[in-house]
């Protein structure tokens, strides 16, 4: 079950929140926002995980709050979902097609009902963000699913929530390192920086077959390779995007 999250400029400073089931084209979630603070994301996240189950995977582009420094540094809100156990995949850079489902999810939320009303605020819109949601997944045909409707591809995760986050754990062979607030670790002699976001928590420096160059891991999760040959300071290189959608771009 992987997930695409999305956010879209509405009305009036209105962001409208779309959690779409990548295989179903269901409908999740559809909030709206007067930020886009992971604060808010991360609550409205928590809902839709305890009513629907887990997501194995998270497809979201790199904007705030789900990437930043222009997608190459984690976000809190990325390094809570990790914790979760969701592994996060992010869309090329100037790549809209990487989320083809979900981009054209919300011209059909434009076209069939941001262009005909105009709300006034936030308590206006969700009412009808919620009748629009059950129309989408339980009346209005999806020409990819051979005119079905969604709810009927729909299942939920038999994956729970965790109430309570797990703390990593990792093997006695790995080289074991706590993250500092600047968002960096010492390793070798030498100041590697990953991201703020993991300040306070561990991660672990795990040998390739290439003397030198590590995998760098956060819980189960490879967030970032490190090449320690060269004399000058370690590259360190994040490895989290995707070069396109595994499924393509098909219309909603």
């Amino acid at each position: 079950m992987d997930f695409k999250g999305h956010f879209a400029l509405d009305q009036g400073g209105c962001h409208a929140l779309s959690v779409l089931d990548d295989h179903s084209r269901y409908l999740l979630g559809l909030f709206a926002c007067g930020n886009e603070t992971s604060e808010t994301v991360r609550g409205h996240l928590t809902t839709l995980f305890r009513r629907n189950g887990m997501p194995g995977r998270l497809l979201c582009d790199n904007g705030s709050p789900w990437g930043g420094a222009g997608g190459e540094q984690f976000t809190e809100l990325e390094v809570w979902l990790l914790r979760c156990g969701v592994r996060m995949r992010h869309g090329r850079s100037y790549h809209p097609q990487t989320q083809g489902k979900d981009e054209r999810f919300h011209r059909t939320l434009d076209v069939e009902l941001l262009q005909a009303r105009r709300f006034t605020d936030l308590p206006a819109c969700q009412p009808a963000f919620d009748r629009f949601r059950d129309i989408y997944n339980r009346e209005r045909p999806h020409e990819a699913l051979g005119l079905a409707v969604p709810a009927s591809r729909w299942h939920a995760s038999p994956a729970s929530f965790p109430e309570t986050l797990p703390a990593p754990d990792y093997y006695e062979t790995d080289t074991v390192r706590r993250v500092y607030a600047h968002g960096g670790v010492s390793l070798r002699g030498r100041r590697i920086k990953l991201s703020k976001a993991f300040r306070g928590m561990d991660v672990a420096f795990r040998h390739t077959s290439v003397d030198g160059l590590l995998n760098v891991f956060f819980m189960s999760f490879h967030i970032a390779e490190v090449d320690l040959r060269a004399d000058n300071p370690p590259r360190n290189n994040t490895v989290r995007r995707v070069s396109e959608h595994p499924s393509g771009r098909s219309p909603v």
